[in-house]
């Protein structure tokens, strides 16, 4: 499905990102895989990958750093000779109530989830422009489309990115470019299992139960593909039905 397709996937090392990864490698994508500080996380994704038969590098890149990705996205391309795919999927948490949030923590995941996705956008669109096609996929969030308590700064990184989403989607629509947004519910992760969350988050969802991050890959692949090429400017909720 995506064979001799070359993908970018910021926050690659683990997670959703993990799953995007391994779900275009086994659909015969090469893959530029960028993380933050998890080496050996990122060496774990790198190996699966790989096990595919697809090429595969990885690259530390912190997507805040307008400089470093426009240096990561250099090196991609002299490394792959094109780029075909963006993944914004890197993004962090700080959570607290907006009485008492610093504003240390609004910034740092606002330069991260939203304007890490402009950095990658910004410097990957000329590649897509000269080839006259490309698809990006940003991984936003039903918190950005209903809002969080105590996510005061997420929910605005992540309803951001759904503006941005919009904006690029017609800019770049001309140029045979597409740009669609995911919004994940709740998502099984380590943390939910661990401290019992399952069946309380699980009630307040349609479909009785959390998502995997194999559910959300599903949806990057989908919009990745050549049956998504009249598709653009969606967002396409992954959540059981919650925000519906």
């Amino acid at each position: 499905m995506l064979k001799d397709k070359t993908a970018i996937i910021t926050g690659a090392s683990r997670g959703i990102g993990r799953a995007i990864a391994v779900k275009f490698a086994q659909n015969g994508a090469d893959l530029a895989l960028l993380y933050a500080s998890d080496e050996a996380a990122a060496g774990e994704t790198l190996q699966e990958c790989r096990s595919f038969g697809v090429r595969a590098e990885a690259y530390r890149c912190d997507v805040s750093d307008w400089n470093a990705c426009e240096e990561t996205v250099s090196r991609v391309k002299e490394a792959f000779g094109k780029v075909d795919i963006l993944v914004n999927n890197a993004g962090i948490t700080r959570d607290a109530l907006i009485a008492t949030m610093k504003e240390a923590n609004f910034d740092a995941v606002l330069d991260t989830n939203l304007k890490g996705a402009f950095h990658m956008i910004r410097h990957c669109a000329p590649l897509f422009i000269r080839a006259r096609g490309g698809r990006i996929i940003n991984i936003s969030s039903v918190s950005g489309l209903m809002g969080n308590a105590g996510q005061a700064n997420y929910s605005a990184s992540k309803a951001g990115l759904i503006g941005l989403t919009k904006s690029v989607a017609r800019e770049l629509a001309p140029r045979g470019v597409t740009c669609n947004a995911i919004a994940p519910g709740f998502i099984q992760t380590d943390m939910t299992r661990n401290i019992g969350m399952e069946n309380r988050l699980a009630s307040s969802i349609p479909l009785g139960r959390l998502g995997s991050s194999s559910d959300v890959a599903g949806a990057a692949l989908f919009l990745a593909g050549d049956g998504a090429g009249y598709i653009t400017g969606e967002v396409l909720r992954v959540d059981g039905g919650l925000a519906m």
